[in-house]
């Protein structure tokens, strides 16, 4: 991140981009979001969703096309606070922990330290617009009744009849999956774009952007699958006592694969969702140097 440029513009930068990122690739989320949440019981008869695209084409048949952006406004929410915070204190805390002085590249494991602090801190404050963006997006799936008229109805709905802390639903695996997405992301694709910077042929550009930023996604998939399953259970879904008993219930009926239940559709999310936000964040970085 550009050191001319100030935390407020950081903040500002990285919260457009990933608002944007949100906004073009929330229907494979919510596909994403209704696969996690299809148990094996409702698989062992006749799947309602099978696949990406037969996930989004049979919400958008029955619930109509704009259901694909549920949890659209919490969506955005969300970036604008998490996505600020994560990317906007990445340099900060990563200098913090190498020193503000150090010159030369800065090593993985600090990379990878940093990103695990800030993902930490700011899907802390972020968790409820996170469980908000779920419950809508689980709405509309087989035996989930309507409960919310809108974003604001459902932030008001929880807090009245589940308590203000039921806002902060699933937040230890949300911090376990975002902080551990945070490292995969932000760590693997300043990692990568120095690599690939310094090959030959390529130079800070596009293109660069464009693959440091698959990779990014395809990393963040891979680490963060399984507790990216257990925190739409667990947001999605009231059965579960609490973390350790979604996740040993999962495994025990479903197998260790039900952890990577709608792992293609995630990919495309989140390697998409990089790509956009990566290219946009940079783009504008440059703008305003």
């Amino acid at each position: 991140m550009a050191s001319e440029i100030s935390f407020a513009g950081i903040f500002a930068i990285s919260a457009t981009a990933a608002c944007f990122a949100e906004f073009c690739t929330l229907p494979l989320d919510t596909a994403k979001v209704r696969l996690q949440l299809q148990k094996r019981g409702e698989d062992a008869g006749v799947s309602k969703y099978r696949g990406l695209l037969g996930t989004v084409a049979t919400i958008a048949k029955e619930e109509g096309l704009l259901a694909l952006w549920k949890g659209i406004i919490p969506g955005l929410h969300r970036q604008c606070i998490y996505g600020g915070l994560r990317i906007g204190l990445y340099e900060p805390v990563k200098a913090f922990f190498v020193g503000s002085y150090y010159v030369g590249d800065v090593s993985l494991f600090s990379k990878v330290f940093a990103a695990l602090v800030t993902g930490a801190i700011a899907i802390a404050v972020a968790n409820p617009t996170d469980l908000v963006k779920v419950r809508l997006q689980a709405e509309g799936r087989a035996g989930t009744p309507r409960r919310y008229d809108g974003a604001l109805d459902a932030y008001c709905t929880i807090v009245k009849q589940e308590g203000l802390v039921a806002l902060w639903t699933g937040i230890v695996p949300n911090i376990a999956r975002n902080a551990i997405i945070n490292a995969a992301e932000l760590a693997s694709y300043d990692h990568l774009k120095e690599i690939i910077v310094k090959l030959p042929g390529f130079t800070d550009s596009v293109l660069t952007h464009l693959l440091a930023g698959l990779g990014a996604g395809f990393f963040a998939v891979s680490i963060g699958s399984p507790v990216d399953v257990v925190k739409s259970r667990m947001m999605g879904d009231s059965v579960y006592k609490n973390t350790f008993d979604c996740f040993f219930r999962t495994l025990k009926y479903e197998g260790s694969l039900a952890f990577y239940k709608g792992f293609l559709p995630n990919f495309f999310r989140l390697g998409s969702w990089n790509v956009i936000m990566f290219l946009t964040l940079e783009q504008v970085k440059k703008f305003f140097r």
